[in-house]
């Protein structure tokens, strides 16, 4: 069973959580973080996109030339 002080201890750092979320969403800074967040998603995606068709175009260069190989 839970004594009061575990319960107490878990209250404040759920309080210290949610003040540092805050701190986070609406302190000095935050629309740049925000902005930095977006910009590294973007770019993430756009590696992984690029990725995918260096693959797929690899892949396909691959196939063709053993095609025109065997001709």
């Amino acid at each position: 069973m839970s004594t009061i002080k575990e319960k107490t201890l878990k209250e404040l750092e759920n309080k210290v959580h949610d003040l540092e979320n805050f701190i986070a969403k609406k302190g000095i800074g935050s629309s740049y973080l925000s902005r930095a967040e977006k910009i590294q998603r973007n770019f993430n995606i756009g590696l992984f996109v690029g990725g995918v068709a260096l693959v797929g175009g690899i892949i396909a260069y691959s196939i063709l030339k053993d095609d025109e190989d065997e001709e």
